[in-house]
This record gives structure tokens, sequence and C-alpha cells, in this order.
């Protein structure tokens, strides 16, 4: 068996890269709190503990790697990021698809897959294409989806796709990835009241990391995660531009509840998806008011900030995309439309049968979650949809 625990973690990512610079400590606190809610709280198989003890000590080995690479070369620390384009859309709201059109852009670049699972040495632009490590990556994602054959229809994975930050953030232990993969709903709450700052300092990091040989133009990052943490984003990124997607939240929790609920079987058995709906509602309606509070607050301000209604990116995603590059201040190119179109065309929607769930299958009250997300509705104009 596996053992789940802070020490144990740490001294497996020591032992395998003979490293000891975590740089700073900031990231234990996080950690503590993520390894005791897997130990108490996750149910794991003998499976699922292998997994997630693989799962922590990979992200603190990359951080040492990281790190160490930072140490040896100074001058990364000195680059900068200019104006990076920010998804911060709830979970389900055509962020990913967003994201991905926003890949296609040859003025901008997205931390891939490969890259985000295997950062060290930094990618280098002569072999950035050929890599040895993208069927590395590929391999990990073939065998995730041997063990959860629904994956590939719920959420699209591959070594050259854009990575979210969240297996960023991952690395300082303060990420919504955990809450997706395991039910630990105690390190939820420690996340949600936590300080995020340090989250976001080495997000630049890795950033910084990425470019440092290959000259980046513009970043463009996504997660859900972001939704949850806008003050300490801004902070860290005061010039960020900002596109938030919007969607019914009651279809927003039907898919994401479905989409942890299968996530989860890869390291625990199954469990019932009104149990997950009932969490998942929660973090959910908690960062669409939380992102409210930042547009009132001024947190996020509204010259910075694009909003995109789910039905509208829908009917025309190319077109929703032109209008937030023009409201946005950035140059719509020929050469980018063509490649966002190409993109579109060469990913059918439902290629893997699509996700199915309805909202009926969580067990929720509906009216008494339009009236909790009755004031982002509000706000944001998000007309309520046909749930099924």
């Amino acid at each position: 068996m596996a053992e789940i625990s802070a020490a144990a973690v740490i001294a497996a990512a020591e032992d395998i890269t003979g490293l000891h610079d975590f740089g700073g400590d900031e990231w234990h606190e996080a950690l503590d709190a993520l390894t005791d809610a897997l130990a108490t709280e996750a149910g794991l198989t003998e499976f699922g503990e292998v997994v997630a003890q693989g799962d922590l000590v990979g992200s603190l080995t990359r951080r040492l790697q990281v790190v160490d690479y930072r140490c040896t070369h100074p001058e990364v620390a000195e680059m900068r990021i200019e104006r990076p384009v920010f998804i911060v859309g709830q979970v389900r709201t055509g962020t990913t698809i967003l994201y991905e059109l926003l890949a296609q852009d040859p003025d901008a670049r997205a931390p891939l897959t490969w890259e985000v699972d295997a950062p060290c040495p930094p990618p280098e632009a002569e072999t950035h294409d050929t890599d040895p490590r993208i069927e590395d990556s590929r391999q990990i994602q073939e065998m995730m989806t041997s063990i959860i054959p629904d994956l590939a229809a719920m959420h699209p994975i591959g070594p050259l796709l854009a990575q979210e930050c969240v297996r960023i953030t991952g690395m300082d232990f303060k990420s919504f990835i955990f809450p997706t993969m395991y039910r630990i709903p105690s390190y939820a709450r420690w996340l949600l009241n936590a300080d995020m700052a340090s989250a976001y300092r080495w997000h630049r990091s890795f950033l910084q990391h990425l470019q440092s040989r290959i000259p980046v133009n513009r970043w463009v990052v996504k997660s859900p995660g972001h939704i949850w943490a806008l003050d300490a984003m801004m902070q860290q990124y005061p010039d960020a531009r900002v596109i938030q997607t919007h969607r019914d939240p009651l279809r927003t929790i039907a898919s994401v509840s479905s989409l942890a609920r299968t996530l989860r079987t890869f390291a625990a058995e199954p469990t019932p998806i009104e149990e997950v709906a009932r969490e998942w509602a929660d973090y959910v309606i908690d960062g669409l008011d939380r992102s409210v509070d930042a547009r009132e607050s001024g947190i996020v301000p509204a010259s910075q900030v694009v909003d995109i209604q789910y039905q509208t990116f829908a009917t025309d995603p190319v077109a929703a995309v032109a209008t937030a590059y023009d409201q946005l201040g950035l140059s719509f190119t020929a050469v980018a439309e063509k490649r966002m179109r190409s993109f579109l065309t060469a990913q059918p929607a439902h290629e893997h049968g699509g996700h199915h769930y309805t909202f009926a299958q969580t067990g929720l009250d509906e009216q008494a979650l339009r009236e909790r997300a009755a004031r982002y509705q509000k706000y944001f104009g998000v007309p309520n949809e046909p749930l099924g």
C-alpha cells in the first residue's frame, strides 16, 4: 500500500530528483491539508492510493526540477509576462474549446499538456513538435482513457492540447484539480479560504520557465479554478486581459458533477451522483458569487474583461472570439481566423459520443438552486436553459 502523507511525498520527490530546494515552503500547509483529506475522506482503493501518491509526488518532483533550473539560470526570473489572456469561466461553460481556439493564434501561446507533464528542461523551439516527451505524455493519456473509457467523451485530452492552470497551481498544492479527481471536501473547504498568492507566484514562475527558451508574444491560459481566486490572480497579473464565459449554473452543476464522479472512479469506487452534485453545487455557486464580487469591487477592471454567453459562443465560436478580440484591443488576423476555423473543422462535436447528463440525475432542488444563483444570473444576464 502507498503511504499518503506529506512526509512520504516529500521524501519520494527528493529521492527521485536528488534535490531539496522547493523554492520556499508556503506549499507545505496545502500539502498537509491535501494528504490528510486523501487519507481520511477519499475512500481510495489500493490502486487509488498508488495513483494519488504518484500524482502528488509527480507534482512535487516537477516543482523541485523547475526551482533547480531557475536557480542555475537566474535570468529566467527577469523575464516579462505582459498582458496575458486569462479564461476564467466556470466549469463546463465552453472554456475548453474557447481555449483551444485562442491557442491557434500564431501570436499566442498556451502551455501544452506535455510541457506541463514534463517541464524540465524547458521546451526548445527547434524540437517543440518532435520532443520525445510528447510521446511519453501521450502514453499517460492513453492509460487514463483505457481505465476511464468515458473520459474522452467528457473532456478532450492529448499531449498537444492546451493544458489548464489547475495543473500548474497543483505544483503549489492549491488547486481545484484535486477536489475534481478525489472526494476530499475538507481540503476543498480549506482551499476556498486559503491565501492563493503563492499559487499565482508559482504560476508566473512556471510560465517564465516555459518561455525561457521560446519567446512568447502573448500567453493564453485557462482554468475554472481562477474563478475562486480572481483577487490573487489580478494581484499577480494586474495587466491581465480576462474572458469570462457564462452559462446557466444549473447546467454547469449537472455537467461538472457527472465529470467529477467519472474522474474519481480512477482512484476510488463510484459514489452516488447525488453526493457529488451536493458537493459541487456549493463550489460552483461560491465561485460565481466571487466573480460578481470581483466586478463590483473593481478587482477585475471593466476595461480588461469580456463576457461571453455560452449560447452566443456555441452558435458561432469564431465570431465570438472576434468580438472578444475587438473588445480587448487585440488584432484578429486573417491567419488566426483561418487556423481557428481549421481547428473547429478537425474537431467535430461529439466525436467520442458526447457527454450525456441531466440535472434530474443530481437529485438537487431546482428552485432552491435558482434562488442561490439569482444574484449571478441577474448581474451577468445569464438565461435559464432547459435542464432535461
